[in-house]
């Protein structure tokens, strides 16, 4: 691998306060060990000089201070007690980005060794129990070799077991002894900052120095291979990293699209946990049942299990707090009309991270809305002012990253019928598998009882893996595109970063938004109760190829010429999408007719830029009389907005009335068309609207 301008074969770690922040901790058990059998503590400025030093060397400067007869073993061996005791209970603190440090290193042909000054005993307990001891191919302790750091014997022992030359090999170190070592022994130290800062004659001798093992990882990540966005059945990484990936929102873009994106990561690791808040009661109860659910790809017969992830109630302030200052990236998943109040959560959050000194947090804004990063920031900056000075508010917004995103996948939640008949159904198969023999209580005294209790726990593992339920339907396109600055960004597999985020939500809202309603509309008029039922009468099909080909598309390429490669996939693969997609409810789709339907919304702002191509719009005009039908006839009466859109054409008595409104509906600014200005428009779409009545009142007769 070619780093910098060196070729390089290998890597050799140091481990305590390299790979590992025990250090710190290894200098609260010597204390404790030393007050508990000597009556007396040891001196920071002693700790500080023993790092990196191997135990004979600590021993000596040790008895310096205190006097031969100082019980160094003894008080080591206790400090390896109480260490280990620590580790078993809160496992090793392993530094960030090691994993992906690791991961990309043996990915990309690396040889990988370690070069501890401790003990074997506890050097190897470490590794195994942070799951890294699988990368290594070599590690030589502390009580392997004859001299300590600064001696270069250890590293020379380790290059040599990998067959690799020292200056071929970088040499990952945190203190003063270990980056003379690896200096001596002609590698090549990178110098990773811990407790201690190296003085700058002995830091000169690095040949890179960064303030953490993430900084080294952001330098790393240029140097070796990025993954390309992933075929829909490629398996997520196998290995974990330690970031945790937030989902505020979990509903169908969130659990079925957001969280896929998060388990594919950069293609090397994945987050080792993924927090999702939602108000759904049984849906946390579910998924925190197995932390695990899939999604169905219908197009393909294709399910994939999301893995790690725990859902929290999205009310609960402590809670969401937590979220936002545990997470390394957060999905903004929630509907523009639930922004403003979640916004208060979500300030409370960072105001909680900015307390804490974390990193700046990458938003991802998953929000069908042109200037999104805008809008959520306004309301965000609300709530901070509310919490904190402005000074405080405008840091958190600058520091923060706000990305707008354009989602291209249509994913819908499985109906709660059908997720109690898949428990019923799985609980009944465990009920019938598992054993009524399988007993896990009973002592084992031999080889034979243990492995006949593995026996009997793997049935229950394995017939529990078969219980992750399905809840969401999806279709299968895979990227996400997004704008912002974050650097995060750019290495996430199935996130592709656009300078021009808006305009190409601009040609997405014009191409699918408004389409994908008419097509439920004219759907749920023809009595079909999905979108892929819809598709399949030869009305609706060629209402939408001929609507996308002949009105929307020609005047978005007039407009985009750069854009005709995005467009022209897009319009092929959106038809292509809705044939397909039998599990998505025209009620979802086609709710909120009045928000749709606004002056220089979704639709008739489509049907403006049409005109302003001076191109005529029909279709368009035939797709909103659509809309103001299925609001008024209230084909859904569970929809809050069709029924008001009836109330309003009840009180005004006409459609043309209806049409040419500006006013208020349920205390919200209300506009569609302009009574002058679209006059001939208006009476086109009326004409439009009595008949479909008048087909309805037929068919009903």
């Amino acid at each position: 691998m070619k780093l910098i301008d060196k070729d390089i074969t290998a890597a050799i770690f140091d481990m305590d306060g390299t790979m590992f922040d025990t250090e710190r901790l290894r200098m609260k058990t010597l204390k404790e060990a030393s007050l508990e059998l000597y009556g007396e503590t040891i001196p920071d400025k002693l700790l500080l000089d023993s790092l990196g030093l191997s135990s004979v060397s600590a021993k000596r400067l040790a008895k310096e201070a205190f006097g031969p007869d100082y019980p160094y073993e003894e008080i080591r061996k206790r400090a390896d007690e109480l260490e280990l005791s620590y580790v078993k209970k809160h496992g090793v603190p392993v530094k960030n980005g090691l994993i992906e440090v690791l991961e990309r290193l043996k990915r990309n042909e690396i040889l990988l060794a370690v070069a501890t000054s401790s003990k074997r005993a506890i050097a190897e307990e470490y590794l195994r129990d942070a799951d890294v001891f699988k990368y290594f191919d070599v590690v030589v302790c502390g009580d392997e070799v004859d001299k300590g750091k600064p001696d270069p014997q250890i590293f020379l022992k380790a290059a040599a077991g990998i067959n690799c030359q020292p200056d071929t090999c970088m040499i990952f170190e945190d203190s003063e002894n270990g980056l003379l070592a690896a200096s001596s022994a002609g590698g090549q130290p990178i110098y990773i900052r811990d407790i201690k800062e190296a003085r700058p004659d002995i830091k000169e001798k690095a040949w890179l120095c960064y303030n953490s093992m993430n900084e080294f990882l952001q330098h790393l990540q240029l140097y070796t291979k990025n993954y390309p966005v992933p075929t829909l059945n490629e398996h997520f990484p196998q290995n974990d990293n330690l970031l945790t990936a937030g989902i505020h929102g979990f509903g169908a873009i969130g659990g079925g699209y957001i969280a896929q994106i998060f388990s594919h990561w950069d293609g090397y690791t994945r987050p080792g946990k993924i927090i999702g808040a939602t108000r759904n009661s049984e849906l946390r109860n579910m998924v925190n049942a197995f932390h695990s659910y899939q999604v169905n790809y219908e197009s393909l017969a294709y399910e994939q299990t999301i893995r790690n992830v725990s859902l929290i109630d999205m009310d609960e302030e402590e809670q969401m707090v937590s979220m936002y200052l545990e997470a390394d990236i957060m999905a903004l998943c929630i509907p523009e009309s639930a922004v403003k109040q979640q916004a208060v959560m979500t300030a409370k959050g960072l105001l909680a991270r900015k307390a804490a000194g974390r990193e700046p947090l990458t938003i991802l804004i998953i929000l069908n809305k042109v200037h999104a990063a805008s809008f959520v920031k306004k309301q965000i900056k609300k709530a901070l002012l509310e919490l904190a000075p402005r000074e405080t508010a405008d840091e958190i917004l600058e520091d923060n990253y706000f990305c707008e995103t354009v989602v291209n996948r249509m994913v819908s939640a499985y109906p709660k019928e059908e997720l109690l008949k898949q428990i019923q159904r799985k609980l009944n198969t465990l009920k019938e598998t598992v054993p009524d023999t399988v007993n896990i209580n009973k002592p084992a005294i031999s080889l034979k009882g243990i492995t006949r209790i593995l026996k009997d726990i793997s049935v229950i593992q394995t017939e529990l893996s078969k219980v992750s339920l399905v809840l969401f339907n999806s279709e299968p396109d895979m990227t996400l595109y997004a704008g912002g600055n974050s650097p995060l960004l750019h290495h996430l597999r199935q996130i592709k970063v656009m300078e021009d985020i808006g305009q190409m939500q601009i040609i997405k809202n014009r191409l699918s938004n408004g389409t994908h309603a008419m097509i439920a509309w004219y759907s749920s008029l023809l009595g079909y109760k999905t979108i892929g039922q819809g598709m399949g009468d030869e009305r609706i099909l060629d209402f939408v190829t001929k609507l996308m080909e002949e009105e929307i598309k020609p005047a978005l390429l007039e407009k985009n010429p750069d854009y005709e490669d995005y467009i022209n996939g897009f319009t092929k693969n959106f038809i292509k999408r809705c044939r397909f997609s039998f599990k998505d409810p025209v009620d979802r789709v086609g709710r909120d007719p009045i928000r749709k339907l606004q002056h220089n919304e979704r639709i008739l702002g489509t049907m403006s830029m049409v005109r302003s191509m001076k191109s005529s719009s029909p279709l368009l005009e035939f797709g909103t009389a659509l809309g103001f039908y299925y609001g008024i006839s209230l084909k859904n009466p569970e929809d809050k907005e069709s029924a008001a859109l009836r109330r309003l054409y009840n009180q005004l008595g006409n459609i043309e009335e209806v049409l040419t409104y500006n006013g208020m509906v349920e205390g919200k600014p209300c506009k569609f068309l302009d009574k002058e200005k679209d006059y001939d428009t208006v009476l086109r779409i009326s004409q439009y609207f009595h008949e479909l009545a008048r087909k309805s009142s037929a068919n009903s007769a």
